[in-house]
């Protein structure tokens, strides 16, 4: 049968292509049902995207739901009594709640699952795949690869409680050195083994550089272990030609629950955020009583579809000629650009008398815009900025999925829980709570197993307990006057909040040596100034 290829979009095209490429390699095709019985996620919800699902009651009484992982549809189906590897490929629409979205979407997703008796032949196929996989949809990708184990091994010698490493895990995951070494501190880890999680997020880069610093940093046999199969896998992907694409990263990290060996991201240029995401999870595989092992990635097509619409890669490369910075109008922002001027990345236009909102200084390649501060983590996550500065508080209340690179020290202020000097809370009744920043009072409440009603304001917070609205208020508070003018106090800090430098996650693959060269000379200033 010849198929005409020009009937077809960019996107049909790709998935045409990739299920050619994943057969030649001996996968099979597996079709799956839209619904599955709600049991099947509903005990493994942490290993989900996200952790919702559609459910609904079928006409015999049992509790379904819509798709929202192809994962757990191929593992059930699995048959471990086989021996050998079953290998499968799919392309199918999940159901789950996204950002993007504010509520569910239907995602379409290709990928790849390798079950069974896995060893370095099979996980170096699969990598091959997701560096084959990313090229065809655009030559100008990155995969970034590390191992589990590297981390795991670390935790371990630190004696960390599962709740602890999670904790410090989600800090490695957004590249934030200063929360690191905060929560070490707060668990007891001596300095060495604290500064030495610290290196080993700064060994990133291209294998032959940063496996050196890796191995460096290694202190028991389970951290051995996990370098020699990261270096054995890199070896391969470097012989087979893949040396410019892939680099080491160990912010790439996964569930330790259900992760255990290599896992890896991969980036296309032009995209703002990741576009394939894989990794081997035996520790799944066992927890849901299976006797074999697992590796596979998916590929998220949604992510490039206006790549792929054909001016996208273009607008990328323009804007790629510049670092793209969002600074926050105001004093602070002014503060912060006079950081980057002093760390050489200086832009003349921002000093002109105009109404001009973007700055260029083509021979810095550098270009600078004033955003309203509540939005500059926007801008950043979505890759309209590289990088751009924002205050602690807004990270904390939206959880911009950005790395956060360097506290730089300024715009420092408290969120208080604050009330009348004679409120005291003695926990009899539901507390009135307003504020704005409702995830933050929400989070800090549910830590103390508090009931509270919360009362969402844009302004004016001071007044809604003078009037009776509320009973106490949380917001950011600088010299505690205005609250004392008012006839209130501080009654409780939540958070300490300073100005941060955030970047883009997908940007940073492909400017990391610019941004890098920023931050260490922003954090020698930072040095400086205290």
């Amino acid at each position: 049968m010849n198929i005409d290829l020009s009937i077809l979009n960019n996107s049909e095209k790709i998935i045409f292509e990739l299920r050619s490429l994943y057969s030649k390699y001996g996968y099979k095709p597996f079709k799956m049902s839209k619904f599955e019985e709600y049991d099947l996620y509903g005990s493994n919800k942490d290993f989900l995207v996200s952790g919702n699902c559609i459910t609904f009651t079928d006409s015999d009484g049992r509790l379904l739901a819509l798709k929202p992982d192809v994962t757990f549809s191929i593992i059930k189906n699995l048959d471990d009594t086989a021996g050998g590897v079953q290998k499968v490929y799919y392309n199918e629409n999940v159901y789950r709640v996204t950002k993007k979205a504010g509520g569910f979407s239907e995602i379409m997703q290709t990928g790849i699952e390798c079950m069974g008796d896995i060893g370095a032949d099979e996980v170096n196929e699969v990598l091959t795949l997701a560096a084959r996989s990313l090229y065809a949809i655009s030559s100008e990708y990155v995969l970034d690869i590390s191992h589990m184990g590297i981390l795991s091994g670390l935790f371990n010698a630190m004696a960390l409680s599962e709740s602890n490493k999670a904790e410090l895990l989600a800090a490695v995951s957004e590249k934030n050195k200063g929360a690191i070494l905060s929560l070490c501190a707060s668990y007891g880890v001596g300095e060495a083994l604290s500064n030495k999680l610290v290196e080993i997020l700064d060994a990133c880069g291209k294998p032959s550089e940063a496996l050196k610093r890796l191995g460096a940093l290694v202190v028991n046999a389970e951290m051995q272990s996990a370098y020699n199969e990261l270096t054995a896998v890199c070896d391969k992907l470097i012989a087979s030609g893949y040396e410019k694409n892939i680099n080491i990263d160990c912010s790439v990290v996964n569930d330790m629950s259900y992760y255990n060996g290599i896992v890896f991201k991969g980036f296309i240029h032009g995209v703002p955020t990741g576009v394939l995401s894989g990794g081997r999870y035996d520790r799944l595989m066992e927890r849901v009583n299976k006797k074999a092992g697992a590796i596979g990635f998916a590929v998220y097509l949604d992510e490039v579809e206006r790549l792929l619409g054909g001016d996208g890669e273009d607008e990328a490369n323009k804007a790629d000629e510049f670092l793209n910075v969002a600074l926050p109008k105001g004093r602070l922002g002014e503060k912060v650009y006079a950081m980057f001027e002093k760390a050489g990345f200086e832009c003349p236009q921002i000093h002109e008398k105009n109404r001009r909102l973007i700055f260029e200084n083509a021979e810095k390649k550098v270009r600078y815009f004033w955003v309203k501060p509540s939005d500059v983590a926007i801008y950043v996550e979505r890759g309209a900025a590289d990088i751009g500065v924002a205050g602690k508080d807004i990270l904390l209340e939206y959880s911009p999925d950005v790395y956060e690179l360097l506290d730089l020290d300024m715009g420092k202020c408290r969120m208080c829980v604050a009330g009348k000097k004679d409120f005291t809370d003695d926990g009899t009744n539901t507390l009135r709570v307003a504020t704005k920043f409702e995830n933050i009072a929400k989070s800090y409440y549910a830590d103390k197993c508090r009931d509270i009603d919360i009362i969402k304001l844009n302004g004016s917070i001071e007044i809604a307990p003078i009037l009776g609205l509320s009973d106490v208020i949380v917001d950011i508070v600088e010299t505690g006057a205005t609250l004392l003018e008012n006839g209130l106090e501080p009654k409780e800090t939540i958070v300490n909040i300073s100005a941060r430098l955030i970047s883009n996650k997908a940007g940073y693959k492909f400017k990391s040596e610019l941004i890098d060269k920023l931050t260490q000379a922003l954090s020698t200033i930072v040095r400086e100034q205290n």
